[in-house]
This record gives structure tokens, C-alpha cells and sequence, in this order.
């Protein structure tokens, strides 16, 4: 007899979802200083994977099928998925890092994206700075709508909102979404990013999901490089993606891949968020 894992985990479950998220938040720390003109992706790799090994957790990405590193590193019109390689950072690039641990079976899943600084195109930085702003500010309005949500479809109302009203004319990708995450890295429900007529299951303590808004600067048609792997964008525009793993529990919400539970990124919002007890 074939049972259905339910959407919502238990008060202890939700206790183990923690140290795997802190570890994922870590790795992503650890690699944050590190990505500046030189380094080569592979070697951004490299450092995630030391922080993640070192913690006593091992990398999600690489019990993915196929897939035999610890992050995706996507680099200017790449959005998603990139292979971590010999390619070489350059300045002014617009940087993607996706990353996550499992750690005594459970998981985390967060990603950054940084601009590598150059002083010789300020208006280049600046413009993919403003790209990765808001697509970071879109996951945290996504984040905060949680908290009150009735139903997990109002969390891509609230990110499209926030996309929209920066008035930048940015595109959000269709064909990849967020999920929910617990025991396996990706699980039910489909976390759109955009709004939706059928707004999906209800949102209760034992909730958690994984929120990851990927945002482009031109138009949102993407596709598959030769790799098989790394999505990139037809019209050559910039992309960013930006993640967290947000726990409901029984006293609120509670971003499990930041270290401060995602208090300095809900403050602008109104929203306090709550450990887990």
C-alpha cells in the first residue's frame, strides 16, 4: 500500500528542518566574498562544498540525477541551473548561486545573486545591482504575504506585485517555480512566482516551502543550453535569482537559510518573524 507524504510537517519535523537550512545559509556566506573578478566558478564550487562537508551535511545538488555539484552558479543572461567550470569572473558580471544540504534527511535550498563590482561601467553595475534588488525584494515581499496567506498561491501575487511596481518592465520566468522541500529537496506544492487563478493548497502550521523568484531584464523566454542544464535567456538580458526555505509554524513564519530567521529582510514589511520552538 503506497502512502502520500503530507504537505505539513510535524512540530519535531520542523525542528530538523533547521540545521540544514543554517548549514545551506553558511555555505552561501562563505562563498559571498569570494566571488570577485578571477575566481572561476568551479572554484566558488569548491568553497560551498568545504563549508556544507565540514558541518557534517552533504550536498542535495549532487544527489540530484546527473548533477555532480554542490551549487548552480548562473552568470549575465544565464538565469538558472549553470554547471560550475573554468569559467572565469569578470567584472561586472551579474552572478547567480543556487545551493543546498541535506543533513540527517532533511533539506535546505537557498541562492544569492552579486555583481561583481567594476569601476569602469558603473552604469552596467548599476543597472544589474537594480535587477538583483528587486528581484531579492520580490522574494521577501513573497516571504512576508506568507505569513498572513490563506492559501500558498497569494505568495507569487505578492512577488509579481512588488516585480511590477518597480516599474523596470522586468520579466519573470514561467516555466520554473518554487516548491516545497522537507525530506527531499523538491516536493509538493508548486510555489508559483507569478499570480494564478487556482491558488493551491492552504497555507497551516507545517508548511514549508522553498520561495525562488527568477527575474530577467528583457523578456522571459529562455532556453535549455547545449549542456542540458543551464537555462539562459533568448534575448541575451540579464537574470537573477534569489531563494529562501521558509518554515509556518505553530507561532508564525520562519526563514530556515537565513541566520537571523529572515528578520533584517521581513523588518521593511511589518513582519517579525518567529523561532521555532
Amino acid at each position: 500500500m503506497a502512502f502520500r507524504r503530507s504537505l505539513y510537517k510535524t512540530p519535531a519535523q520542523l525542528r530538523a528542518m533547521v540545521e540544514p537550512g543554517l548549514i545551506t545559509a553558511a555555505a552561501l556566506d562563505a562563498v559571498r566574498p569570494a566571488a570577485v573578478a578571477g575566481a572561476s566558478t568551479l572554484e566558488l564550487d569548491a568553497i560551498a562544498h568545504d563549508v556544507i562537508v565540514s558541518r557534517g551535511a552533504e550536498s542535495n545538488f549532487q544527489l540530484v540525477r546527473g548533477y555532480r555539484h554542490t551549487t548552480c552558479i548562473s552568470v549575465n543572461e544565464q538565469v538558472v541551473h549553470g554547471i560550475p567550470g573554468e569559467r572565469i569572473l569578470q567584472p561586472g558580471d551579474i552572478v547567480s548561486i543556487d545551493c543546498g544540504a541535506q543533513f540527517r534527511g532533511w533539506n535546505g535550498d537557498s541562492a544569492i545573486t552579486l555583481v561583481v563590482p567594476d569601476p569602469n561601467r558603473p552604469e552596467l553595475v548599476a543597472a544589474r545591482q537594480r535587477l538583483s534588488e528587486v528581484t531579492e525584494g520580490s522574494l521577501w515581499a513573497g516571504i512576508a504575504a506568507l505569513a498572513s496567506a490563506s492559501r500558498v498561491g497569494e505568495i507569487g501575487d505578492a512577488v509579481q506585485t512588488h516585480i511590477e511596481a518597480s516599474g523596470e518592465g522586468y520579466g519573470i520566468l514561467r516555466d520554473y517555480v518554487g516548491h516545497g522541500i522537507g525530506r527531499k529537496m523538491h516536493e509538493g506544492p508548486t510555489v508559483f512566482n507569478y499570480r494564478v487563478a487556482d491558488l493551491g493548497p492552504e497555507v497551516r502550521p507545517g508548511l514549508c516551502v522553498a520561495i525562488e523568484p527568477m527575474v530577467v531584464g528583457g523578456d522571459e523566454a529562455t532556453l535549455v543550453e547545449d549542456d542540458d542544464w543551464t537555462v539562459s535567456t533568448v534575448d541575451g538580458s540579464d537574470g537573477s535569482h534569489w531563494e529562501h526555505s521558509v518554515a509556518v509554524h505553530d507561532g508564525g513564519i520562519w526563514v530556515l537559510t537565513a541566520a537571523d530567521g529572515g528578520a533584517a529582510g521581513l523588518a521593511a514589511f511589518g513582519v517579525t518573524p518567529v523561532p521555532i520552538d
